[in-house]
């Protein structure tokens, strides 16, 4: 037995590690466990889904499946023949990227299988590193797999994902593409494998209903994109004679009932989590596996007839007078902000919480009343899309000294959004927490905002974008936020990037800080008919000129 060197750390390629492909090492687990007489060519080898698969030529090939369905059998004996082959005949080389190293080294084991049987070839396994040169000049080393063909072809099976997919030419094949970390730059890079005739094959079980595979797959299936594609569940495989084949590899007798309970077993070692069986198993993607909150929790949270303003502007805007701008959002607050903002309960507490962008995103601000009950009921949302920053100013502004019983208020403070929440904290004092928003601030308070929504303790409004925004919300690396990455169109065809979900994120932490209650008679009398009715609950009294002097 021919054991492998340890986990190749060094610079410097490992030698090969197989000569025979009799004595294949312990280590290459699934790929070496097929009985080496076994002819995937022969009759009842190869199931109906594997045949369609290898019969479809393709350039551009997706299979959405179920847990070993055997795709991955078929793409190992299809990409054999491929580069057992001579270029006139079709040959070129094969590059497998898996999700996994014991993946990579199953793959490789099938090829060797196939080398031997199929393309009566003895060939070597050998392990090597490959190097993944990035856009940045840098380069790094990968551990990864290699059969070499007497066609001067190879199959390269690699450890994990290269970033650098376009210095790959000849069949890509890109094994649980849903748990790829930039699956949208893989096929991005399609077009410049396709230049030199390059293939590509997309194969995955699904993560979510959000992964970037399923909105491929939907893409696909709107005739977006011209991928050909293949749906494979674990019900078709069984239906194909996937427990035949189990019987043929371990030796046993085939019997209705042994099938009846090898699937029951199966799927019963699922236990409660249905949801993850029937991604798992039957191809459907679950809402909740990826994401935080499933559509159906969220969409039980929410709320009708909650008001959302939204204010969009052109980028002439920013370019026009002052005195123009302020008398154009005067207006509009008076017209669009002033009537939700005069409905606010007086005997209700308040707190806010707002996300900051200025071009591209939106800022969005969220009001919630604190029910005695503790729930915290959306109130008011603000949207605003690429609006001026002293224009947000003067919104927030007037937003904020309307508002009776103001708690607190939480404002995003990352990047350009320290603008704003600099000049808030200047006029409201301790009212305003500027966040600086990082891993650990959504490590400590992600959580509490999605069991508050499972729980039934804050209320959304009823409206699909924001629905959006809070599906967004995944757990990236064990912790609750809406991934760098994420981009999604809103009902207007413009960028949001969970926008609303991070507002009320801010607004839920902000009901849950320790914090005196403040209120503040305006220095001018108020005309709205609001000053006497929500001033009266306050413990203290101030004006906006002692707030500005810093008395907080």
């Amino acid at each position: 037995m021919i054991a492998l060197p340890a986990e190749p750390d060094q610079e410097v390629p490992a030698h090969v590690l197989a000569r025979d492909p009799d004595h294949l090492p312990d280590e290459l687990p699934r790929g070496a466990e097929i009985p080496d007489d076994l002819d995937p060519l022969a009759d009842g080898i190869l199931m109906a889904h594997q045949v369609k698969w290898l019969e479809d030529k393709s350039d551009l090939k997706l299979a959405e499946k179920g847990r070993r369905t055997g795709i991955t059998f078929a793409e190992a004996l299809d990409d054999t023949l491929i580069a057992a082959a001579e270029r006139k005949a079709g040959g070129d080389n094969v590059f497998y990227i898996g999700d996994t190293k014991d993946k990579g080294r199953e793959f490789i084991g099938y090829v060797a299988h196939f080398a031997k049987i199929v393309a009566s070839q003895l060939v070597a396994i050998e392990e090597f590193m490959f190097e993944d040169k990035k856009a940045d000049g840098t380069s790094k080393f990968i551990a990864a797999f290699r059969i070499r063909f007497a066609s001067a072809f190879r199959v390269e099976a690699l450890s994990s994902r290269p970033e650098n997919i376009r210095g790959l030419q000849g069949v890509v094949v890109i094994d649980e593409a849903a748990f790829h970390p930039d699956v949208h730059g893989v096929l991005d890079a399609v077009n410049a494998l396709l230049i030199w005739g390059g293939k590509i094959r997309v194969i995955s079980t699904h993560n979510g209903v959000l992964s970037p595979f399923n909105e491929l797959i939907r893409e696909v299936r709107a005739g977006k994109r011209p991928f050909s594609p293949h749906r494979i569940t674990f019900d078709d495989a069984i239906r194909n004679g996937l427990y035949k084949r189990v019987c043929l590899i371990k030796g046993i007798e085939w019997t209705q009932e042994g099938q009846d309970a090898w699937e029951a077993q199966i799927r019963a070692a699922y236990g409660p989590r249905k949801a993850a069986m029937r991604q798992e198993l039957d191809a459907i993607p679950s809402d909740a596996e990826g994401a935080a909150l499933t559509r159906v929790q969220i969409e039980a949270a929410m709320r009708r007839k909650v008001p959302i303003a939204r204010l969009v502007k052109d980028d002439d805007f920013k370019n026009a007078p002052q005195q123009v701008r302020q008398a154009d959002i005067r207006d509009w607050c008076r017209k669009n902000l002033d009537p939700i903002l005069k409905t606010l309960n007086p005997r209700r507490r308040h707190v806010v919480g707002e996300d900051f962008a200025r071009s591209g995103d939106l800022t969005v601000l969220v009001i919630y009343e604190i029910g005695p009950d503790l729930v915290r009921r959306t109130v008011a949302q603000i949207e605003l899309r690429n609006v001026p920053f002293e224009t947000q100013r003067d919104i927030v502004f007037h937003t904020l000294e309307r508002i009776p019983r103001l708690g607190y208020a939480a404002f995003d403070a990352r990047g350009n959004g320290q603008y704003l929440a600099e000049v808030a904290r200047q006029k409201f004092g301790a009212l305003v927490d500027e966040v600086m928003l990082s891993q650990a601030w959504y490590r400590e308070h992600s959580t509490p905002f999605v069991e508050g929504i499972t729980d039934g303790d804050i209320w959304l409004p009823k409206d699909e974008d924001t629905l959006h925004d809070v599906q967004a919300l995944q757990y990236v690396n064990g912790i609750i936020k809406v991934p760098d990455d994420h981009s999604a169109k809103g009902d207007d065809g413009f960028n949001r990037h969970g926008d609303a979900a991070i507002a009320h994120l801010l607004a839920f932490y902000a009901s849950r800080q320790n914090h005196a209650e403040y209120g503040y008679t305006p220095a001018t009398e108020r005309t709205d008919g609001l000053a006497q009715a929500s001033s009266a609950p306050r413990r203290a009294a101030f004006s906006v000129p002692a707030i500005r002097g810093g008395l907080w």
